[in-house]
């Protein structure tokens, strides 16, 4: 086609007005919703020493009272700014949230816990699972810890925050994955067989998923240390970690794995390696901006939630009674609590029976908060909820809308009522004592890994005549396995993945940088 040709075809469209391209409605929705979210952060400063409320309660609440007022001026007949999707929750929302966790976390407390971890989110999702049933039990299995970690410290209470963070975490992406296999289960046909291959099935999702999310970050880091791009543009190390993120979490959708745990473990990973290989201005510049995005994505989905609360469609749809709805909705809400305790705290348990000390167990105080923080339900169970029972053959149209509208008045008590509970709560169970600690995207090593490093080291017995009796590595792998697997793992790391992918002690030599050498204390 000619560039006339272009001309005559397009005229008619640039002779229209501006509508053609983007219409007034979408101007207005827009405006409002990034006025509401203007209104949350401010609100959110303002209300930071509040000790009921936190930033997901007043993003809900807002969501609520900006929907009620879209409900009157159109005199009852639709409540949405923005229409709930599961396409921009799962695509755009969700992937920056999962990627900066993971890239945020204190790793070495994270894999620390990483068996509880696994107990938690893994077995005791699939034990909630099966105990609010098979039908519903993936979707509101899916918890939402999020008031809970921000009122909890990394620094104050570690072991309680990397278990109530990885918990929601693994939790999601079990959920997840639970709810696509039981979609293809036939349930007149149920059998050990069946439960295996689900098993299997979750695995390999699981361990796969894992990996490709391991060698998304890997690949990141080999080329941004490889080619140097800060020697021209620290935009582009910028743009190529968060395009590369994204494109792990998209590969993963594409092959039906879990993108929630490619994108955490890339995230991981290029905390590790790609982080320390970009130049000092794109680390200042990536850790903010993805926290940033996180931030506003989370506080989006809030909003979102608040608003599809009062979908009148759904609630005309149902045709229940107020006191139906209250059956239905407290029956839910009851198998949450029942499901939660039923694993928490035999799982937390049975870890204890299997650490020898003492500091390392956790206290029931402790099991009774990630009992708490797995309470609250959030946009992961509304999202599934509308996959299941808004396009659902199985069911008629009023019995979904029913079950539609009863997972979104659990959400919303759970939200609201517990998480406002939560900070007071907290302050009243644990014995805080705050600990200065120094905070990067790295994990400093402990005095236990300096005694260890100077257990597995000769040096003492170079200097004294009568050297120490040395534990052999047997033995001190048995009375401090993660403490050893540690070091072996840093020693590993520093020999042969660290000269191959960068990491800490690597920066390249740009010479406009301000420093222009390398910083080796990073």
């Amino acid at each position: 086609m000619t560039v006339v040709e272009t001309i005559e075809v397009l005229s008619p469209v640039l002779q229209g007005s501006s509508s053609s391209f983007l219409s007034t409605g979408t101007i207005i929705a827009l405006t409002g919703f990034f006025a509401l979210l203007c209104a949350c952060i401010v609100i959110g400063h303002l209300l930071e020493e509040n000790l009921w409320a936190n930033e997901s309660i007043i993003s809900l609440v807002l969501g609520l009272c900006s929907g009620l007022v879209v409900l009157l001026v159109t005199k009852f007949e639709n409540s949405h700014i923005l229409t709930f999707s599961e396409d921009l929750f799962f695509l755009y929302l969700l992937p920056p949230i999962i990627f900066n966790a993971g890239f945020q976390v204190k790793k070495k407390q994270f894999f620390k816990n990483f068996t509880t971890i696994f107990l938690f989110g893994v077995f005791g999702t699939m034990i909630s699972f099966c105990i609010i049933s098979l039908a519903i039990g993936a979707i509101l299995s899916a918890t939402d810890s999020v008031c809970t970690l921000q009122v909890l410290s990394q620094d104050e209470t570690p072991l309680l925050y990397s278990i109530v963070f990885g918990e929601g975490v693994v939790n999601d992406a079990t959920s997840i994955v639970l709810f696509n296999a039981v979609q293809t289960l036939n349930f007149s046909d149920i059998d050990i067989l069946t439960a295996l291959k689900l098993l299997g099935t979750f695995l390999y999702l699981f361990f796969t998923s894992t990996a490709l999310g391991i060698a998304a970050g890997l690949i990141s880091a080999f080329i941004i240390k490889t080619l140097y791009f800060g020697r021209h543009s620290t935009d582009r190390e910028v743009a190529l970690m968060m395009l590369m993120a994204y494109l792990s979490y998209m590969l993963a959708e594409l092959f039906n794995l879990s993108g929630i745990l490619t994108i955490f473990f890339c995230g991981i990973v290029m905390s590790h390696y790609t982080w320390h290989n970009v130049t000092e201005s794109s680390r200042i510049t990536t850790k903010h901006a993805f926290a940033t995005i996180s931030f506003i994505a989370e506080t989006f989905l809030f909003l979102y939630v608040g608003m599809d609360a009062l979908d009148i469609e759904k609630w005309k749809e149902s045709k229940a009674s107020a006191g139906t709805s209250l059956a239905v909705s407290s029956t839910l809400l009851a198998l949450v609590l029942v499901g939660r305790a039923a694993f928490v705290f035999p799982i937390a348990n049975i870890t204890n029976l299997m650490k020898k000390r003492e500091n390392t167990k956790i206290e029931f105080r402790q099991q009774f908060i990630i009992w708490w923080a797995g309470l609250m339900r959030g946009a992961v169970t509304i999202a599934l909820s509308y996959n299941q029972f808004a396009s659902s053959d199985d069911t008629s149209m009023q019995d979904s809308a029913l079950m539609i509208t009863c997972t979104i008045i659990v959400v919303l008590f759970s939200t609201v009522v517990f998480g406002s509970i939560t900070k007071p709560l907290i302050g009243a169970v644990l014995l805080r004592h705050a600990k200065p600690t120094i905070s990067d995207a790295t994990d400093l090593p402990s005095q236990e890994d300096l005694n260890i490093l100077f257990l597995e080291s000769g040096d003492s017995s170079e200097q004294t005549n009568n050297p120490p009796t040395r534990k052999n590595s047997l033995r001190l792998l048995i009375s401090n396995p993660t403490y050893t697997v540690h070091y072996w793992w840093r020693k590993f790391d520093d020999k042969c993945m660290r000269p191959v992918f960068g990491g800490r002690g690597f920066v390249p030599f740009v010479p406009s940088s301000p420093t222009g050498a390398r910083d080796e204390t990073s």
